[in-house]
């Protein structure tokens, strides 16, 4: 059984029909997470729905407007610049067990494919040294690859050489499964607490590659990654001192 629940804010319970789901959860340099987060904060945005699952950390936080919300992966609407409509999934956290992991991953995959969401575009950040700024595009399965190569894209069959782990390599491994089309996108950073650099590489080349206009400049995502970093130092939190044990990961081998 999914232990997975869903809390509605949109009365059609439902993910909107939009050509893309831009996903990031919190990872290497929270590349993927920045994106999505200055995309939440500067654009036009409506709250659609909130994952919540027993794995998730338990840690409460506020929210803009001072009220404690559970620990969650939030669904949004976003008009970008341009009008057009889509569709993001952030958070602050991921669960904390592979089953919790995949339950979320499963009920969010296919609440994309029930809404015919077009293409999910999983983001995330991997370790490499500095001076490294390529972006790879990884895919899940040959039917997205070639989807891919037609839009002009050269999709990695090298990096990351030792795979993904956590809720980011669940969602776009398991999504032909679902039949929901799904592409990785990953930008090499120093592996920083929050990498702006290389968010702002990310940006461009998904503005670049999907012909999304994203509206985002280095200053957006410099005003998100401050509060990402504040939340990150966990300078203040009540009853609860966190020691969660941490994946030390390999510069090559883990990732988002």
């Amino acid at each position: 059984m999914n232990r997975t629940r869903i809390v509605w804010y949109d009365s059609k319970e439902t993910i909107p029909n939009t050509d893309w789901m831009l996903h990031a959860v919190p990872g290497v340099g929270n590349v993927g997470k920045l994106v999505v987060d200055s995309l939440v904060n500067t654009h036009d945005s409506k709250l659609i729905a909130r994952i919540l699952h027993p794995d998730l950390p338990p840690h409460a936080t506020l929210d803009a407007d001072g009220s404690l919300i559970p620990p969650s992966l939030d669904l949004h609407l976003i008009t970008l610049p341009n009008d057009e409509k889509i569709t993001t999934l952030s958070s602050n956290f991921q669960p904390l067990t592979p089953s919790g992991q995949f339950e979320v991953a499963s009920c969010l995959i296919q609440l994309c494919n029930k809404s015919e969401v077009g293409r999910m575009l999983i983001l995330a950040g991997l370790a490499s040294d500095p001076g490294c700024e390529d972006v790879h595009v990884v895919s899940p399965s040959i039917e997205d690859t070639k989807a891919m190569e037609k839009i002009g894209l050269i999709v990695s069959k090298e990096h990351p050489s030792a795979g993904i782990i956590g809720l980011t390599g669940l969602v776009a491994s398991i999504a032909p499964t679902y039949n929901q089309p799904a592409t990785c996108v990953i930008a090499e950073t120093v592996g920083t607490s929050v990498d702006t650099v290389a968010a702002d590489r990310m940006v461009s080349f998904i503005e670049r590659s999907f012909s999304l206009e994203l509206g985002l400049e280095l200053d957006n995502t410099k005003s998100i990654a401050e509060k990402l970093r504040a939340f990150f130092d966990l300078d203040e939190v009540a009853e609860l001192s966190p020691d969660f044990d941490m994946i030390d990961a390999d510069s090559q081998a883990f990732y988002a």
